[in-house]
């Protein structure tokens, strides 16, 4: 019983480990960005506009989730997403939200009416 309660446990912080590193809005983005193919790190460095220390830190959180993956050509290192399974994890937050937000439009909408 007490092994089974540790394997959960295990599989919990798995988990919340995984969604960590989804949680930053940047790491959101840069998975936007490689939806649609392979970027160099130069590439995403000029497309977001950030320094490439703190797009490093963010691409190795990734590919230690296992989200992105990458390869090295010479002396540039490209980036693409590992398992396209993630967007079935990302899909539904953001159909969540569109309900949240049409329901909040709605109630302010009513506001305006009294």
């Amino acid at each position: 019983m007490k092994t089974q309660k540790l394997s959960q446990d295990i599989v919990y912080k798995i988990k919340a480990d995984f969604l960590r590193a989804l949680s930053h809005p940047l790491r959101l983005k840069i998975i936007e960005i490689l939806k649609h193919g392979e970027k160099s790190v130069g590439a995403l460095v000029k497309q977001l506009g950030i320094q490439q220390s703190s797009l490093s830190r963010h691409l190795l959180a990734l590919r230690d989730a296992g989200v992105l993956k990458s390869r090295q050509e010479r002396t540039m290192v490209f980036y693409s997403i590992q398992d396209h399974d993630v967007f079935h994890v990302l899909r539904p937050i953001a159909v969540m939200l569109r309900k949240k937000f049409k329901e909040s439009e709605r109630v302010l909408n009513t506001l305006g009416k009294e």
